[in-house]
Order: C-alpha cells, then sequence, then structure tokens
C-alpha cells in the first residue's frame, strides 16, 4: 500500500533507480509518453512513475493534474490494459503541497518482453531508449533452459568421467582431501549437479566441462569454442602478431596457469621499477586476476561462437567477453549483479574470484598503486571489455583519462567510507601540492561531465571540498 510515508521515504532517496520516476506534470502528462514509460518500467522489472515531484534533487511536490478526473484515470488504465496488455494501479496521495498521482506498474510475465508500438525500451538514466540485443535475449530465454546445465558428454562410464575432467584439480582447489575411493568422487562432482547419473552411464553437464575440463576440445563445439583466448601483438595494434594462444584447459583447474602466462607476458613497469629495484611487470596480477575472472564468469553463453578474449598491446591489455553487461559501466565498482550465478558461486567456492563485487574495486585500486592510468570499461553491441593501460604521466593523459581517474579514484574513496579532495585526487596522480589548481580544473571537469558532485555537508572551497559520486 503507497502512503504519505512511503512518498516521504521516496523523496528522500539519493537518486531515481530502475523501479522509480518522478515527473513534474502540474497541469498534463503526455498519455503515449506515460505508456512508454510504463513499458520500461515493467521490463525493468515493475516499479512507480510519480507524477506531481520534481524529477531534480533535493526533489520537492509541486502537485499534478494530470489525469485528475475519474474517467480519465479509468480511460488512462483501458488504454494501458489494450496497448501493453498489463493492468496498472493509480494512487492519489493528497499533501499540503498538492495532488500526487502514483501509477503503479507490475513486471513483465516471465521470458516476455514488453513492447509499446513494437518498440521495447528500458531505462537508461533519465531516458527511455530500445533495448539491447543482449538484453532482449536474456529475457527471451527465460523461459528454457541453462545453457551451463546441458549436456557435454553422456553415456560416459566412471572411467571416462576421471579421464575428462580433472578431478583431482577440483579437489586441490576446495582444500579437501582427495577420496580414497573413486565413488566418493563421482559422488562428490554428482552433488554439485555437475554430473548425474543415468540408466546407462554418466551425463557431464557444460558447466562441469567448462570448469573442470583437462582438454575443452575434447567436448563438443559449442563448448571447446569457449575457451579463452590470448593475443599478443608487437605493437599498438593488430597488424603483427607475435602470439595467439588459445586456451586448453577448464576456467578453474587452467585459471591459474592462464593467469601466470598473461603476466609473464606483459611488458615491464620501468617507471615502478626505478623505486622498488625490482623487475615489475607493467600490469599488476591482481588487476589482470579481477578482470580475467570477471570476463569468465559474466559473459554470455547464449552468443555462439564467441569466448573470452585477452589481448595484449604494447601499451595496453585489453580483456573482453561475450554480452552486454547488466548494469552500466560506471556502476561496476559499487554495484554487482551475476548473469551465471552458480558458475560464480562455483569459482567464488573454488577460490578463482570473489562474488561479492570488489573485483573491479581491486582493479582499481592497483592501477593507482601502480600509477597507471584508470582502466577503461566499455560496452559495445556484443561485448564488453576492460582495458588496463601501461603507465603514463600526468601530462601526457587526455582529458578523457584524467576525468575517468577522477570518477574513479571519487568511486573507490567512496566505498572505502572515504571522500574525494583536491588533495586525495593530487596524491593519486603523484602531483606536487603546487598542482592544487591544476587538479581542481580534473575535477570541475568531472562534475561537468556529470560524474561526481559536491558534498553539501562540508566546506565548498576548491581545497577542502569533498565530493561524492554521482549516484551516492
Amino acid at each position: 500500500m503507497i502512503t504519505l510515508n512511503t512518498l516521504n521515504r521516496w523523496l528522500t532517496a539519493p537518486a531515481e533507480s530502475e523501479c522509480l520516476e518522478f515527473k513534474e506534470a502540474k497541469q498534463q502528462f503526455d498519455t503515449t509518453k506515460l505508456m512508454r514509460y510504463c513499458a520500461a518500467l515493467a521490463n525493468e522489472g515493475g516499479g512507480h512513475l510519480v507524477l506531481g515531484v520534481s524529477d531534480k534533487a533535493p526533489r520537492r511536490i509541486v502537485g499534478s493534474k494530470a489525469f485528475a478526473a475519474v474517467e480519465h484515470l479509468n480511460d488512462l488504465k483501458a488504454r494501458v490494459v489494450e496497448k501493453l496488455r498489463m493492468r496498472i494501479e493509480a494512487t492519489e496521495l493528497q499533501t499540503p503541497d498538492g495532488r500526487v498521482l502514483v501509477i503503479t506498474v507490475p513486471a513483465r510475465a516471465r521470458g516476455q518482453a514488453v513492447d509499446f508500438d513494437g518498440a521495447y525500451l528500458m531505462r537508461a538514466g533519465e531516458d527511455l531508449v530500445p533495448m539491447t540485443q543482449d538484453r532482449l535475449r536474456a529475457i527471451f530465454a527465460e523461459g528454457q533452459g541453462d545453457w551451463l546445465q546441458e549436456i557435454a558428454a553422456e553415456d560416459v562410464d566412471a572411467d571416462g568421467v576421471i579421464a575428462l575432467l580433472d578431478t583431482q584439480g577440483f579437489f586441490d582447489l576446495l582444500g579437501q582431501p582427495y577420496p580414497t575411493h573413486r565413488n566418493a568422487v563421482l559422488d562428490k562432482l554428482a552433488g554439485e549437479r555437475l554430473i548425474d547419473r543415468t540408466a546407462t552411464g554418466w551425463r557431464v553437464s557444460n558447466l562441469a566441462a567448462l570448469l573442470l575440463a583437462k582438454r575443452l576440445d575434447a567436448f563438443p563445439p559449442d563448448v571447446a569454442r569457449k575457451a579463452p583466448r590470448v593475443v599478443i601483438y608487437d605493437g599498438v595494434n593488430k597488424l603483427h602478431t607475435r602470439e595467439d594462444k588459445p586456451g586448453v584447459k577448464g576456467y578453474a583447474v587452467g585459471f591459474e596457469g592462464l593467469l601466470e602466462f598473461v603476466h609473464a607476458a606483459a611488458p615491464r613497469n620501468r617507471f615502478v621499477e626505478e623505486a622498488v629495484r625490482d623487475e615489475v611487470k607493467m600490469f599488476p596480477k591482481q588487476a589482470l586476476r579481477e578482470l580475467i575472472a570477471n570476463a569468465l564468469v559474466h559473459q554470455d553463453f547464449g552468443i555462439d561462437g564467441a569466448s573470452v578474449m585477452i589481448e595484449m598491446y604494447d601499451d595496453r591489455v585489453e580483456i573482453s567477453n561475450p554480452g552486454v553487461p547488466p548494469i552500466q559501466v560506471e556502476r561496476f565498482i559499487d554495484e554487482y549483479r551475476s548473469r551465471n550465478e552458480r558458475l560464480a558461486d562455483l569459482m567464488r567456492r573454488l577460490r578463482i574470484c570473489e562474488e561479492k563485487g570488489s573485483g573491479v574495486d581491486k582493479v582499481v585500486d592497483a592501477a593507482e598503486v601502480f600509477q597507471l592510468p584508470a582502466p577503461d570499461f566499455r560496452a559495445g553491441a556484443l561485448r564488453t571489455t576492460a582495458v588496463l593501460f601501461a603507465h603514463q604521466e600526468f601530462a601526457d593523459m587526455s582529458r578523457n583519462d584524467r576525468v575517468r581517474a577522477c570518477y574513479q579514484h571519487c568511486c573507490l574513496q567512496y566505498v572505502s567510507n572515504r571522500k574525494m579532495s583536491n588533495q586525495t585526487l593530487r596524491e593519486r596522480f603523484r602531483l606536487a601540492e603546487g598542482k592544487v589548481a591544476l587538479v581542481s580544473q580534473v575535477i570541475t571537469a568531472a562534475r561537468e561531465a556529470g560524474l561526481v558532485k559536491l558534498d553539501e555537508s562540508g566546506s565548498t572551497s576548491n581545497r577542502y571540498a569533498r565530493y561524492l559520486p554521482f549516484w551516492a
């Protein structure tokens, strides 16, 4: 039930979410626009469209006359049923500052996306945009089976299971002693729903093959093609390939070997070496670990013939996975949503990655410690890419590099229960105290880009001001 207390709680929320939208609509609100918002909210899991409230913080009630007449409201409900095939609820709240109308939109049905005049919509910030192919495919696949639970091999005898899967590696990663009896090994795999017994033998799931395969190419092509691929180039483009190495083992049992290979191939970070007087690779191993693990876990297995790619150049490494992320790339630091929950859970228990979402925090922190430009996270039409850059002096960084570093530093401070200041950002860039004005210019650019905002609870002077991410 929506009450005035509910409304007051919404007004003090730090930001709009995918399920909450405010509009002033003082006199009226376009019915077509309202139905577009209803479609988008339904596709996001349902939510509320609140009319009569300013959509800019700090929010205040301005009152709305939209759909004030009972017949207009009933007509709206009927049109929504006709056009969107859903039933909305409308709640009118009378406040001292005017009438507020709350339109409650139900979630879409499982496996179905809601369209308005043939357009499937979703929210992107304050805008309505067409749903990505990746998101649509994920919705339509909800009613289908899970690719990871499909069968990679069947009618396999007990010896065949042991031959296909690195069961010793599995127990080692779990930190458990290897059973003395083969049946106990098979029972453990079955208990984890990696294999199951039939009347004619054992069935091995795609998940088991991906994680534990001694050789991925021993399985059907749709599984084998999911092997990660490492390509090393000479130079800063794809013209000259030095090495092209596909993965052989399953993700879990082959992860440390993959990580060591990529880290060893990285160029040296001579800037840091001069300070520590020891050979240091350009890209921190911890950052590579987190990004490679994230790419493996969050890939979209519904995209055929695509795999995780690790491409290394003289000045950067690009780690990409099939699929568009379910959250904005700007929110990678503070939010977490797993595309493949069972895979993520097993990778966490096998100590390959963390499921709590702190991986990107570690990547950003490592970039700061190693004095690297801020990593860049990019969402393309079919792939998500994370880029780690080689060391660059502040003077050589582009404006976008500096702004991105400022935003990520601000996020890192915030999730660490601290706040960014001119001093903390100056220390992140390793700049002298006399560069206060230069750092202020970077902060101003980040504010103009809408990525950081002033913490109004503290000082507003450039030197002592504190800043928050835009979403805080």
